[in-house]
């Protein structure tokens, strides 16, 4: 996993780097503008997202699976009633795929058109946090949540979530500001109204689950520690 998100790290801004010394070379009368400017065009800004479709399907079939073997029956049939507690339990994360496949996909494939990179860009951003929610998820699994690595992951687990998932758009709106010379405060109303009603469909539901890792977190460095002299 850790080995996966460093290779990760490395490859796109290495392939950035790659790219813009590539242009550089090759057409010497460029400015360096031009070159940062086509070097962050890159298809993988499109296949990507191609490439998200089947995770986002196969996700909710993992999760619906963790569902059925937690609360099968001695048969093991899968039965409707655990697929309405599936869907009960998990009808937030749901409808956060729903979204992005029904929504996200076709915004960042078709509507968009040449425009919006740098903001497809960040979205993907979002994934920085997710290595260190699912570490956090196998240690529980292994009952280690007293170990420092557990403390460790669940800080690094807060930052990234909180700078990747929720900072990232006022980050993104600060970026569009200056590009256009804007305040933060006026690129609200100067953007189309359903890129805002979009952004906060993406924001609100990262603003809740944040909220229960805080909470999570108080709880972990709240407990008291172990009478060992008993």
């Amino acid at each position: 996993m850790l080995l996966t998100l460093a290779l990760g790290s490395l490859f796109f801004p290495g392939l950035f780097a790659l790219c813009t010394w590539g242009l550089r070379r090759a057409r010497p009368a460029w400015s360096d503008s031009d070159c940062v400017m086509i070097s962050t065009r890159h298809w993988l800004a499109r296949e990507y997202v191609w490439f998200l479709i089947p995770y986002m399907i196969y996700d909710s079939y993992a999760m619906y699976l963790c569902e059925w073997y937690r609360t099968r029956d001695q048969n093991h049939r899968h039965s409707l009633t655990t697929f309405r507690n599936f869907l009960s339990k998990n009808r937030l994360m749901i409808a956060h795929h729903a979204v992005i496949l029904f929504a996200l996909v076709p915004v960042a494939q078709r509507l968009r058109g040449d425009l919006g990179d740098f903001f497809v860009g960040c979205i993907f951003m979002a994934e920085l946090s997710t290595p260190f929610v699912s570490l956090g998820r196998v240690l529980i699994q292994l009952k280690q949540q007293r170990t420092l690595l557990y403390k460790v992951n669940g800080i690094l687990t807060l930052t990234t979530f909180l700078s990747c998932r929720i900072l990232l758009f006022p980050f993104m709106y600060w970026s569009y500001g200056q590009q256009r010379g804007l305040s933060l405060l006026q690129v609200p109303s100067r953007i189309p109204f359903y890129c805002n009603v979009a952004n906060a469909v993406l924001v609100a539901p990262q603003i809740y689950w944040f909220s229960l890792l805080c909470k999570k977190a108080a709880r972990l460095f709240d407990r008291p520690p172990d009478n060992k002299d008993g």
